[in-house]
Protein backbone atom coordinates (compact mmCIF):
# COMPACT_ATOMS: atom_id res chain seq x y z
CA UNK A 1 0.00 0.00 0.00
CA UNK A 2 0.95 3.21 -0.67
CA UNK A 3 1.30 6.80 0.76
CA UNK A 4 0.55 10.13 -0.44
CA UNK A 5 2.38 12.82 1.16
CA UNK A 6 -0.16 15.24 2.81
CA UNK A 7 1.24 18.39 0.42
CA UNK A 8 0.16 16.73 -2.91
CA UNK A 9 -3.41 15.73 -1.01
CA UNK A 10 -3.77 19.29 -0.42
CA UNK A 11 -2.40 20.23 -3.48
CA UNK A 12 -5.13 17.98 -5.25
CA UNK A 13 -8.04 19.40 -3.47
CA UNK A 14 -7.13 22.80 -3.72
CA UNK A 15 -7.10 22.27 -7.68
CA UNK A 16 -10.59 20.31 -7.24
CA UNK A 17 -12.06 23.40 -5.06
CA UNK A 18 -10.77 25.81 -7.69
CA UNK A 19 -12.46 23.86 -10.68
CA UNK A 20 -15.51 23.16 -8.86
CA UNK A 21 -15.72 27.49 -8.04
CA UNK A 22 -15.27 28.02 -11.81
CA UNK A 23 -18.35 26.03 -12.83
CA UNK A 24 -20.77 27.27 -9.16
CA UNK A 25 -23.16 29.93 -11.13
CA UNK A 26 -22.40 33.66 -10.11
CA UNK A 27 -25.26 35.55 -8.45
CA UNK A 28 -27.35 37.23 -11.29
CA UNK A 29 -26.98 41.26 -11.02
CA UNK A 30 -29.71 43.46 -11.26
CA UNK A 31 -30.60 44.95 -13.78
CA UNK A 32 -29.99 48.97 -13.44
CA UNK A 33 -32.54 49.60 -16.30
CA UNK A 34 -32.80 51.59 -19.18
CA UNK A 35 -31.54 54.89 -16.99
CA UNK A 36 -29.65 53.37 -14.36
CA UNK A 37 -30.32 54.20 -10.52
CA UNK A 38 -32.80 57.29 -11.60
CA UNK A 39 -35.54 54.52 -12.66
CA UNK A 40 -36.36 54.08 -9.00
CA UNK A 41 -38.33 57.77 -8.67
CA UNK A 42 -40.64 57.58 -11.49
CA UNK A 43 -42.49 54.35 -11.99
CA UNK A 44 -46.69 53.03 -12.46
CA UNK A 45 -48.19 49.53 -12.09
CA UNK A 46 -51.41 50.04 -13.01
CA UNK A 47 -54.38 47.83 -13.15
CA UNK A 48 -58.24 47.73 -14.44
CA UNK A 49 -60.59 45.07 -12.59
CA UNK A 50 -64.18 44.19 -13.42
CA UNK A 51 -66.65 45.57 -10.74
CA UNK A 52 -67.09 48.21 -8.16
CA UNK A 53 -64.24 46.96 -5.85
CA UNK A 54 -60.54 46.06 -6.66
CA UNK A 55 -60.15 42.12 -6.59
CA UNK A 56 -56.05 42.35 -7.33
CA UNK A 57 -56.74 39.61 -9.82
CA UNK A 58 -55.96 41.78 -13.02
CA UNK A 59 -52.26 41.82 -14.14
CA UNK A 60 -50.45 45.30 -13.47
CA UNK A 61 -49.09 46.72 -16.40
CA UNK A 62 -45.06 48.41 -15.54
CA UNK A 63 -45.07 52.29 -17.17
CA UNK A 64 -41.92 53.67 -17.16
CA UNK A 65 -41.29 57.26 -18.44
CA UNK A 66 -37.79 57.97 -19.37
CA UNK A 67 -37.77 56.87 -22.19
CA UNK A 68 -41.50 55.66 -22.26
CA UNK A 69 -42.13 52.06 -22.20
CA UNK A 70 -43.98 48.71 -20.11
CA UNK A 71 -47.12 50.23 -21.30
CA UNK A 72 -49.57 49.51 -24.62
CA UNK A 73 -49.46 53.63 -24.89
CA UNK A 74 -46.71 54.49 -23.11
CA UNK A 75 -45.79 57.52 -24.85
CA UNK A 76 -49.20 59.38 -24.55
CA UNK A 77 -49.80 58.00 -21.09
CA UNK A 78 -46.51 59.75 -19.60
CA UNK A 79 -47.33 62.97 -22.28
CA UNK A 80 -50.92 63.14 -20.23
CA UNK A 81 -48.85 62.30 -16.33
CA UNK A 82 -46.81 64.97 -17.28
CA UNK A 83 -48.96 67.72 -17.78
CA UNK A 84 -50.49 67.10 -14.80
CA UNK A 85 -47.34 66.66 -12.41
CA UNK A 86 -48.56 62.66 -12.20
CA UNK A 87 -51.98 63.59 -10.47
CA UNK A 88 -54.06 60.78 -12.69
CA UNK A 89 -57.51 63.04 -11.36
CA UNK A 90 -55.61 66.04 -12.77
CA UNK A 91 -56.07 64.66 -16.36
CA UNK A 92 -58.64 66.59 -17.95
CA UNK A 93 -62.04 64.76 -18.74
CA UNK A 94 -62.53 63.97 -22.59
CA UNK A 95 -65.78 65.40 -24.56
CA UNK A 96 -66.78 62.11 -25.23
CA UNK A 97 -70.45 60.19 -25.31
CA UNK A 98 -70.47 56.86 -23.38
CA UNK A 99 -73.36 54.90 -23.40
CA UNK A 100 -75.08 54.65 -20.32
CA UNK A 101 -74.65 50.93 -19.47
CA UNK A 102 -73.68 50.38 -15.85
CA UNK A 103 -70.35 47.60 -16.27
CA UNK A 104 -68.16 49.04 -13.39
CA UNK A 105 -64.47 48.62 -13.26
CA UNK A 106 -61.95 49.93 -11.31
CA UNK A 107 -58.57 51.28 -12.31
CA UNK A 108 -55.84 51.74 -9.66
CA UNK A 109 -52.43 52.79 -9.54
CA UNK A 110 -49.31 52.94 -7.02
CA UNK A 111 -46.05 53.57 -7.70
CA UNK A 112 -44.09 57.13 -7.78
CA UNK A 113 -44.19 60.18 -9.96
CA UNK A 114 -40.48 61.85 -9.90
CA UNK A 115 -40.25 60.26 -6.15
CA UNK A 116 -43.78 61.85 -4.74
CA UNK A 117 -46.10 58.48 -3.74
CA UNK A 118 -48.82 57.63 -6.36
CA UNK A 119 -51.83 55.59 -4.68
CA UNK A 120 -54.99 55.57 -6.78
CA UNK A 121 -58.04 53.79 -6.75
CA UNK A 122 -60.93 54.95 -8.36
CA UNK A 123 -64.31 52.60 -9.92
CA UNK A 124 -66.16 53.93 -13.07
CA UNK A 125 -69.60 53.25 -14.24
CA UNK A 126 -68.03 51.77 -17.44
CA UNK A 127 -65.12 51.48 -19.71
CA UNK A 128 -65.42 54.05 -21.98
CA UNK A 129 -66.18 56.45 -18.54
CA UNK A 130 -62.97 55.28 -17.52
CA UNK A 131 -60.94 56.13 -20.25
CA UNK A 132 -62.75 59.84 -21.05
CA UNK A 133 -61.42 60.34 -17.46
CA UNK A 134 -57.83 59.15 -17.05
CA UNK A 135 -57.10 59.13 -21.18
CA UNK A 136 -54.34 56.84 -21.76
CA UNK A 137 -52.85 56.17 -18.03
CA UNK A 138 -55.28 52.58 -18.23
CA UNK A 139 -55.76 52.29 -22.33
CA UNK A 140 -53.70 48.96 -20.91
CA UNK A 141 -55.03 46.87 -24.34
CA UNK A 142 -53.81 49.69 -26.68
CA UNK A 143 -56.74 51.06 -27.85
CA UNK A 144 -57.28 54.33 -28.49
CA UNK A 145 -59.61 56.11 -25.78
CA UNK A 146 -63.20 56.76 -27.25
Amino acid sequence: MTYTSLKAVRGALLAATAFLACLAPTPAQADPGPRGADTSDTWLVLGVDRGETRTGTASGHLLLCDPPQGHPRAADACAELAAVNGRITGIPARDTYCPMVYAPVTAHAHGQWRGQPVEYTETFSNRCMMEARTGSVFALDGTQPS
